[in-house]
Formats: C-alpha cells, structure tokens, sequence
C-alpha cells in the first residue's frame, strides 16, 4: 500500500489561531463591523423600504429632516433617498462579489497553470497577463460595457474581466515558490497526477494570499462600479450608490446630499473591505504571525 505524502506545512487548530488574531485585531473588527452594519442594511432593504426605490413618492429635492416619511430626503424625481442606499447596497454588493468571484476563478485558474507548468504554457498566459494589463482597467470595462448593455449581469462580468490579472500574478509566484516543495515532490513520487498535487497539496497553502487579494478586489469594484455610473453606465432599471451619484451629479451645487450620502456609503464599504484586507493580512502572513504570542 502507498504511502500517503507529508502534508503541506500547517499548524494545528489555524482556523482558531486565525479567529483569535482576527478578534485581537482592532483593525479586523473595525472592517468587519462595518461591513455587517452594511450587510444588515442591504437584507433589511425590503422591510425597511417596500416600494421601488425608483418609484416617484414624494416632492422633488427635500432636504434630509424637510419631511419626516423621507429621513434622508428625496432627489430630483421625488425618490426616495434612504430607499436608493438600502436598495443600492444590494446591487451594489451584488455587482461587486460576481466581479470579484469571476476575477478570482480567472486568475487562480491561469496563475496556478502558468506556475505550476512553465515552459511554453506559462509564458502564453503570461504573455496574456501582460497583454490584460497594459490595458487601462477601467478603460476595459468602459468599452465592454458600451459595446453590450449596461446592465448588472454585463457590468460585473466587465469588471471581473479587467481585474483577474492581479490575481493571476499573486498565485503563479505563489506556485512556483511552492512547485519544489518537499511535500509537493513527495506527492509526485507517489504517482499524484498534476490536477491532484495542484488541488490538494499546492492550493490549499495559496488561498490565504487569495484570500487577503479578494477582498482589496471587492472594495475596488465597488468604486469602478460608481464611477461607471457618474458616466451613465449603470443598470436604469437597479438603484445602486454609483447610479445615485450619477443622477445627483447636476444638483451638487444646490443639492450635495444627493452625492454626498451614496458617497460616504461607497468610501465606507471599500474602507471595511480595505480594514478587513489588512487584518486577514496580519493575521494570514506567517511572517507577520512569527513574532505574535
């Protein structure tokens, strides 16, 4: 009977390890809070708010406190204001985690074959990084979103398409760190194929840096998603914080809460999943980890 090889170098109870220094991290509990604060919100949005957010429901341009049925106020259509941030949460956070989610398959999926297989496959697809990202990222998106229809489905698959490449590039200098490893030759003399080794023994030890990038990706798409919007490239049939930027844009002068709400609801979202990044980071680097009790 063959010998199982010796697994990857992990040390025992991580996932408590890494709970504890989450929860010691000021940091970490500081994004996450905000981000659950956020989350609740885009739950709650249908309680708390029932009717469309896009529907007319009251006077044109009330300032937040002007009427006590519109907290936060009403745009330049008579929409509800506080109804547009709940609602927009949603596809806001939508939009963000199915560009994320395609970025991240993407580019496990070209990193982990470039590192791991060299030769002439990784130099193709790392020609084909490359070519990614000499384009302009938010260019990418602007002109694949123009050439199909802005809605949310095309937006996030845009967004996912120009970001994959950051991923890519983390997790082929990850492989091939990792490719001649003890516990990854040890494999390969027990006749693991190439899709096991690179599943079961490599992958596992990458995600964390996987992991940290992803959440840098869902804040970033988040803002590429409001600046699609200021240039009326949103989805007109979603209310989401970047639409609303976007509508309220010709009011700022005498009407700056339109900009100004959705824009601390953007910032504080992408600050939570920045404070979220560097806790993970903290927490996940083992050099960081070394000199921790």
């Amino acid at each position: 009977m063959p010998l199982l090889p010796p697994s990857p170098p992990r040390l025992a109870g991580q996932s408590e390890r890494l709970g504890r220094a989450l929860l010691r991290s000021p940091t970490a509990l500081t994004g996450g809070l905000l981000l659950l604060l956020v989350l609740l919100l885009a739950a709650s949005a249908g309680t708390l708010f029932p009717h469309d957010p896009l529907d007319m429901v009251g006077m044109p341009l009330l300032w937040p406190g002007d009427d006590p049925a519109f907290p936060l106020g009403t745009d330049s259509l008579g929409r509800d204001v506080a109804a547009g941030l709940a609602h927009g949460a949603r596809t806001s956070l939508l939009i963000a985690l199915l560009a994320t989610a395609l970025s991240v398959v993407l580019g496990v999926l070209v990193g982990a074959l470039a590192g791991y297989h060299g030769g002439w496959l990784g130099d193709a697809l790392q020609r084909l990084t490359e070519v990614f990202q000499t384009v302009p990222s938010f260019l990418l998106v602007v002109v694949i979103v123009a050439i199909g229809t802005p809605t949310v489905g095309i937006i996030a698959l845009a967004i996912g398409l120009a970001s994959w490449p950051t991923v890519a590039r983390i997790v082929r200098a990850e492989f091939r760190s990792l490719k001649g490893a003890d516990f990854v030759l040890a494999a390969r003399s027990q006749g693991f194929t190439n899709g096991a080794i690179i599943l079961r023994e490599i992958l596992p030890n990458v995600l964390a840096a996987v992991v940290v990038t992803t959440s840098i990706l869902v804040a970033q798409a988040i803002l590429v998603e409001a600046g699609l919007a200021f240039l009326g490239m949103s989805d007109p049939n979603s209310a989401s914080w970047g639409g609303m930027i976007g509508s309220g844009r010709e009011q700022i002068a005498s009407a700056w809460y339109l900009t100004a709400l959705p824009g601390v609801a953007i910032v504080t979202v992408g600050l939570a999943f920045n404070l979220l990044g560097d806790g993970l980071n903290d927490a996940l680097n083992p050099r960081l980890r070394r000199y921790r009790p």
